[in-house]
């Protein structure tokens, strides 16, 4: 299992192994210890896990949580294949507004650690496309908000809106200027605050190194 950082602060991408033989194959899409040594942190503790189905051409997005409580996510595709996008939505952290585009893949199971802050969006490219979310709290309707995906201050590469297929939610979401002139986007330091607590609550044992 390999991690690396991506250029929004505290998201990572995790490349899983994968192991063949006659029978198929098997891949072990989270290793704690892993994400602790290589400085993403370690994983959090588990509130929820959901998944998706989405046929070619959906768009999913731009997704975050309220902060606080805040939400922080590892999300796999585990079939299909999707293009991920993140955008770093926190007020006053040092690389707000960058955006990461990373393509998820059903066979390679890459995965990515979000941050809370963090906007999630995806593009599906095939029918079928599952997405897999763990989750650091479970979903409360009036904390879940959404960013207008077109919004050109963010700048996503996204097919033109007529070619894609939206939620009514999704299509309808408010710009980032709008959502920060109402005070609803997630500071850098509330979003720091909800990561460390949801780590804080997870004991974690460390293989030769006890509990940590």
């Amino acid at each position: 299992m390999r991690t690396r950082p991506l250029g929004i602060e505290g998201a990572h991408v995790v490349t899983p192994p994968r192991f063949d033989d006659e029978r198929g194959h098997f891949s072990p899409f989270l290793l704690d210890s892993l994400l602790h040594d290589s400085g993403a942190g370690g994983m959090f503790a588990l509130r929820q896990g959901a998944t998706s189905v989405s046929r070619a051409g959906v768009v999913r997005g731009v997704h975050f949580t309220r902060t606080p409580p805040g939400t922080t996510k590892y999300v796999l595709c585990t079939a299909g294949r999707v293009r991920d996008h993140l955008v770093d939505l926190r007020v006053g952290s040092p690389t707000r507004g960058v955006v990461e585009t990373v393509l998820l893949d059903g066979d390679e199971l890459t995965c990515l650690l979000i941050p809370t802050g963090v906007g999630h969006a995806f593009h599906s490219l095939v029918d079928g496309s599952r997405m897999v979310y763990l989750m650091s709290g479970e979903y409360v309707p009036e904390d879940e908000l959404a960013v207008d995906l077109y919004d050109p201050a963010i700048g996503l590469d996204l097919p033109d809106p007529a070619d894609v297929l939206l939620s009514e939610r999704d299509r309808a979401a408010p710009s980032v200027a709008e959502l920060e002139a109402a005070g609803t986007l997630p500071t850098y330091e509330d979003s720091l605050r909800a990561d460390a607590e949801a780590r804080g609550s997870l004991e974690r044992t460390i293989p030769g190194g006890g509990i940590s």
